[in-house]
C-alpha cells in the first residue's frame, strides 16, 4: 500500500543558517541532488521558491471525476487573463492549475516568442512531466564534435551508463529491450502492452523498412511492479498522472527522492524561498552560500554551505548566475566564457499525422494507459542521409474513439446517446520530436530595458497569430519586474533552417509510415511547435572541455566557482531528440558523488 512521506523538516528562520550543501530547486534534478547528498551524510538545505506540496495530501484533484470540476476541466476567462502564456497550449485548465506558474506574477519578455511553462512549488514539474525516459547514446554525445555545432561534450556514454543504471533502478522505468545503438537499453521493469492496432502498425513498419525503422512501447517512469521498499504501488492505468499520483506509481520528487532524503534526517526543506544570488568569495574563488528572498515576508536571508547545487530549471539557474558576483563579472558568475545564457535549446514538435484503422471492432484497451509508443530516430544514421543535421523521433499511440467523437449519421436524442456510448473506430497518431541545434545566438538575458504603462498587440513573429498585449518599450518608463520586484528574463530564441528542413520530413515521413501500415484517411498536421512548447528547456550554462567556451566542466562544476554545481537542463551541451529528464537524473547523481569525494579530499 502507498505510504505518506516521512515528515520533512521545514525550516523557516532557524538560528542556524549553515549547512554542508545547499540545493536550489526541488524538481527532477533538485530532488536527486538532495537525496544523494543527504544519503552520503551531508546536512542539506533544499530551497524551493514556491509552496510546499505534500505527497498524497495535496493532490486535491487526483480522485475527482470529470463532472466534479465546475467547468468540466476546462478554462475560464479569468484564467486566460491571469495565464497569458499558459493559455497557448493544453496546460491551462482547471484540473491542476495550482501546479503552474501564474504568468501575470512572473512575466518575461519575448523578443521572439518562447512558450515558458513553469511550476514553482515543491516537486516542480516532476509532478506534471510526461515521464518518457530515454538514454542519450554516443550518437548524441559525439554529435557536436562531428558536425561542428556547439562544443564537444566532455563526457561519453561510457561515463554515463553506470549512472543511468543507478537512477533507473531507483526511479523505476518500464520498457522493452530492443538492442538499438541509437537508443541504449536500460534497467527496465516489465513494459506496458501495446494495443492491438499498435502491434499491427509496428509489425508493418518493421516489414516495410526491413528493420531500419521500429516502433516500440514508450519507456516511461511509471512502475509496473510495486516498489514496496519505497511504499509505491504499481501504475493503476488511470492516466491522471499530472494531478499527482496518490499511489506513487510514477517518479516524482514527492514519491521518490524526497522521502529517501528525509529518511536520513539530514534534509531541511525551506519553501517560499527565492534564491536571488550565489554568494561568492573572490579570494578563495568559491561560493560561500546563497542569498534568499522570502516570498511571503519579503525578508532577505543568507545561508552558508560548502557546496551549492543549482537545480532551479535551465533558465532560472542561469537567472541566478546572472545576478551573482557581478562586482567581478558584470554578466554574472560563470560568464567569463561569454557563453552564459546562450545556446538555448528545446525540442520542436507539433508535426505529425493520424488516421483511421479498419477492423478490430471486437477489441478494446485495458484501462487508461499512461504511456504511448515511440519510434526512435532513424535519420542520418545507417545510410539514411538527409539534407539537415541530427534527427527526430515520434511519440503517439493507437486507440479507439470515445464519446466526444462526431456522429454525423445520427441527429440527436436517444439514438445519438446510444451511438456515442459505444466505442468508435480505431485511430493511429504519431507526432515528431526534433532536435534543435545549440546556436550561440539563441539566448536569454536580464531585461534591463524600461517600459511605459501602455500595451501593444503582440503577434507571433513566425505565424502572425495573436498572442495578446505586451508593454511598450519607453526610455522614460520603468524596468519590468516580477511580483517580488526582481528583474525578469528576456528571450531571443528561434528555430533556424535546419529545424525547418527537419519539420518537412517529420510531416512527410509520418504520413508515409502510416500509409505503409495500412492506416486510412490520413491527415498530416504542422502546428506552430514554438520554442519552449516541448517544455524541455536546455542549454544556457553548458558543459565543456574548455573554460573559454563553456560554463561547466565534465563534473558539472562552474569553472569560475568549483563548489557550484549545475545539473538541470542548463548544463546540456546538445539536446538530442529524446526526452532529457533521465539524463538530468544521471548527471545529478554522478555530480553529487564527485562533490562528496572532493569534499573528503579537501578540494572544495
Amino acid at each position: 500500500m502507498p505510504q505518506d512521506s516521512p515528515q520533512v523538516n521545514i525550516n523557516g528562520t532557524s538560528d542556524s543558517n549553515t549547512y554542508d550543501a545547499i540545493v536550489v530547486g526541488s524538481g527532477v534534478s533538485g530532488g536527486w541532488a538532495a537525496k544523494e547528498l543527504s544519503e552520503k551524510g551531508l546536512k542539506v538545505l533544499m530551497l524551493e521558491r514556491g509552496r510546499n506540496v505534500e505527497h498524497i495530501k495535496d493532490y486535491v484533484n487526483a480522485n475527482k471525476a470529470p463532472w466534479e470540476f465546475p467547468h468540466r476541466g476546462g478554462r475560464t476567462q479569468e484564467m486566460i487573463q491571469q495565464y497569458p502564456v499558459l493559455k497557448r497550449d493544453y496546460p491551462l485548465n482547471e484540473t491542476n492549475l495550482d501546479f503552474w506558474v501564474k504568468d501575470s506574477e512572473s512575466p518575461y519578455t519575448e523578443i521572439k516568442r518562447f512558450d515558458w511553462f513553469r511550476g514553482y512549488h515543491v516537486g516542480g514539474r516532476s509532478l506534471t512531466w510526461g515521464r518518457q525516459s530515454y538514454r542519450f547514446s554516443d550518437l548524441d554525445f559525439e554529435a557536436n564534435a562531428k558536425d561542428g555545432y556547439g562544443v564537444d561534450w566532455p563526457i561519453r556514454y561510457k561515463d554515463m551508463s553506470p549512472w543511468y543504471d543507478y537512477v533507473e533502478r531507483f526511479a523505476g522505468i518500464s520498457g522493452s529491450k530492443e538492442g538499438l545503438p541509437q537508443l541504449p537499453d536500460g534497467q527496465f521493469l516489465p513494459p506496458m502492452d501495446m494495443t492491438c492496432v499498435e502491434k499491427d502498425v509496428a509489425a508493418r513498419i518493421k516489414e516495410k523498412y526491413k528493420g531500419a525503422r521500429t516502433m516500440i512501447i514508450g519507456r516511461t517512469a511509471n512502475i509496473t511492479v510495486p516498489f514496496e521498499s519505497q511504499g509505491r504501488a504499481s501504475c493503476q492505468f488511470r492516466n491522471k498522472c499530472w494531478l499527482g499520483c496518490p499511489y506513487g506509481a510514477y517518479f516524482s520528487t514527492q514519491s521518490c527522492t524526497l522521502p529517501a532524503a528525509t529518511k536520513t534526517g539530514n534534509l531541511t526543506l525551506r519553501p517560499w524561498s527565492i534564491v536571488t544570488k550565489v554568494l561568492y568569495d573572490k579570494d578563495t574563488k568559491k561560493a560561500t552560500g546563497v542569498e534568499v528572498l522570502d516570498a511571503e515576508t519579503m525578508k532577505t536571508y543568507e545561508y552558508k554551505a560548502k557546496i551549492v547545487f543549482l537545480n532551479a530549471s535551465a533558465l532560472n539557474s542561469t537567472w541566478i548566475l546572472f545576478n551573482s558576483a557581478t562586482d567581478i563579472w558584470p554578466d554574472g558568475l560563470g560568464s567569463s566564457s561569454g557563453e552564459l545564457g546562450h545556446n538555448v535549446m528545446d525540442h520542436h514538435l507539433g508535426v505529425g499525422a493520424s488516421g483511421m484503422v479498419d477492423g478490430y471492432e471486437d477489441q478494446y484497451t485495458f484501462g487508461r494507459r499512461a504511456n504511448g509508443i515511440y519510434i526512435p530516430r532513424y535519420q542520418n544514421i545507417n545510410g539514411d542521409k538527409r539534407d539537415y543535421l541530427r534527427g527526430f523521433g515520434y511519440q503517439g499511440g493507437g486507440s479507439r474513439q470515445g464519446w466526444s467523437r462526431s456522429a454525423e449519421e445520427v441527429a440527436l436524442g436517444v439514438a445519438l446517446k446510444e451511438t456515442l456510448s459505444e466505442p468508435g473506430s480505431w485511430t493511429m497518431n504519431i507526432g515528431g520530436f526534433g532536435e534543435v541545434l545549440p546556436y550561440h545566438e539563441n539566448r536569454i538575458f536580464l531585461d534591463k530595458n524600461t517600459y511605459s504603462d501602455k500595451l501593444e498587440q503582440f503577434n507571433d513573429p513566425v505565424t502572425g497569430k495573436d498572442l495578446g498585449m505586451r508593454p511598450v518599450p519607453d526610455k522614460n518608463g520603468k524596468q519590468r519586474l516580477d511580483k517580488w520586484g526582481l528583474p525578469v528574463l528576456a528571450f531571443d530564441v528561434e528555430w533556424k533552417e535546419n529545424e525547418k528542413k527537419m519539420r518537412r520530413d517529420m510531416l512527410n515521413d509520418a504520413k508515409e509510415m502510416l500509409e505503409a501500415a495500412g492506416v486510412k484517411n490520413i491527415n498530416g498536421r504542422d502546428g506552430d511547435g514554438t520554442m519552449g512548447r516541448g517544455i524541455h528547456e536546455m542549454g544556457t550554462a553548458r558543459m565543456g572541455k574548455d573554460p573559454k567556451t563553456s560554463v561547466l566542466n565534465k563534473w558539472n562544476q562552474v569553472w569560475d566557482a568549483p563548489n557550484v554545481f549545475i545539473t538541470d537542463g542548463a548544463c546540456m551541451t546538445s539536446a538530442a531528440c529524446v526526452n532529457p529528464s533521465l539524463t538530468y537524473m544521471a548527471l545529478t547523481a554522478r555530480a553529487a558523488d564527485h562533490a562528496v569525494e572532493e569534499l573528503k579530499k579537501g578540494n572544495l
